[in-house]
């Protein structure tokens, strides 16, 4: 239908994989899912990655999403952990670029600033408004979900701005936008 479109959001992590979906009609936001994937329970890094990309094509191939945001790695002082966390945010929009999904990059400060007005806010004041935005009953135990949907309501936000982040179309895409971190 024309005016009609879903809206991935992924919040990646090798700890907990947070992910929520929006439906668009007409310009209008509704709810469709959020959940997480927990990954606490497994010790090998590249069994994480891999439950990572199977389960990103999964919501892919039942929930046929028009485009994926994705939360951009922050960058902090641990740099395992950046590295840990850049790995499965590839993986994640690997998983998307295989299945020829558009995906945009958002900075968490974005992502915060789009939901609340505030690029320094809590994960609970974003978990708040989300729920008042889309009339959620409650909110869930662990907020990566939440993050996850904030990326999709981000992208809602966003749509149609010039400057709206690094979105990739495909893998010949990815490659030219990033020309300087291609070996030759």
């Amino acid at each position: 239908m024309a005016g009609e479109k879903i809206i991935l959001g992924i919040d990646p992590g090798t700890t907990i994989m947070g992910f929520g979906l929006i439906k668009v009609v007409n310009k209008k936001m509704q709810f469709l899912q959020l959940n997480e994937l927990d990954l606490k329970k497994y010790d090998d890094h590249y069994l994480k990655l891999k439950l990572i990309f199977e389960r990103t094509i999964e919501l892919i191939d039942t929930h046929h999403p028009d485009e994926i945001a994705i939360e951009a790695p922050f960058f902090g002082k641990n740099v395992q952990s950046m590295l840990k966390l850049g790995r499965a945010q590839g993986v994640a929009m690997a998983a998307g670029l295989s299945r020829e999904v558009p995906i945009t990059e958002y900075a968490p400060k974005k992502i915060k600033m789009a939901i609340t007005g505030n690029g320094n806010a809590s994960k609970e004041q974003v978990a708040k408004m989300l729920q008042g935005m889309l009339a959620l009953k409650s909110l869930p135990k662990n907020l990566d979900s939440m993050d996850g949907l904030a990326a999709a309501v981000c992208h809602f936000y966003n749509e149609g701005r010039v400057e709206i982040g690094k979105s990739y179309t495909g893998w010949s895409a990815f490659v030219k936008q990033n020309e300087k971190r291609v070996k030759k």
